[in-house]
């Protein structure tokens, strides 16, 4: 009896151990600027920061001189002078739609996403509120690209989304054949003679590109099918 007993009291045990939450993984290592919602500090897949939000690359800002500019590019040359190079420490929170890395980051005991909003080179994301005082702050008084006329990311995120995507391309650059192709499963480049290589087409309007090696690809951000 004391046995049976001692049996289950084990089993349950085991069971309460298992079932209660692992701690959330910490990642280090130097920061590498993808852009300005998104970093690569040597992890098998780049972060994403949670809370905020950046412009994307081509996306045009208007000067109040009516001169448009690519925000997404001065984002990133904001982000990369202000972390580039620095060590960081990241709390893993999950993984988003892209196989990107969900974390909370901080260099030198500041939290990457918050400076981020506050000096203008980044917003929330969406309805989260996590750094609402810190866009306040910075459009208030202008900062970044609050000194510019700008959609925010997810409105023309989703304006390029509903534009009828025609340009498509089976014609690869001189050198240039590995296809940069972007689907529900991620950012996935596809070399020559692997097996979806033939029946996958280039869509540049959707943000999908042509890549001269694998380096290039896995540096912009892709990584190769499975």
């Amino acid at each position: 009896m004391i046995v049976h007993w001692f049996g289950m009291i084990r089993t349950l045990l085991f069971c309460l151990t298992f079932a209660t939450p692992l701690a959330a993984e910490t990642l280090r290592g130097p920061v590498r600027v993808i852009d300005a919602d998104t970093i690569d500090i040597g992890a098998a897949a780049n972060i994403r920061l949670v809370g905020i939000d950046a412009a994307e690359m081509g996306q045009t800002c208007r000067a109040v001189s009516g001169e448009g500019v690519d925000c997404g590019a001065l984002a990133t040359e904001g982000a990369v002078e202000l972390f580039s190079g620095r060590a960081a420490t990241c709390e893993v929170e999950g993984r988003d739609r892209y196989d990107r890395v969900l974390a909370t980051c901080r260099a030198g005991g500041v939290d990457i996403g918050a400076e981020l909003v506050r000096t203008g080179l980044a917003r929330t994301y969406r309805s989260d509120t996590t750094y609402a005082e810190e866009e306040k702050e910075a459009a208030l008084l202008s900062r970044g690209l609050w000194a510019y006329e700008m959609d925010d990311p997810s409105v023309w995120r989703a304006a390029m989304r509903g534009q009828q995507r025609t340009s498509t391309s089976d014609t690869a650059p001189d050198g240039c054949e590995i296809k940069g192709n972007i689907s529900e499963n991620g950012q996935i480049y596809h070399l020559p003679g692997s097996r979806f290589y033939a029946n996958t087409r280039i869509a540049e309007s959707k943000g999908e590109r042509w890549f001269c090696s694998e380096a290039e690809a896995r540096t912009a951000g892709w990584r190769p099918v499975r």
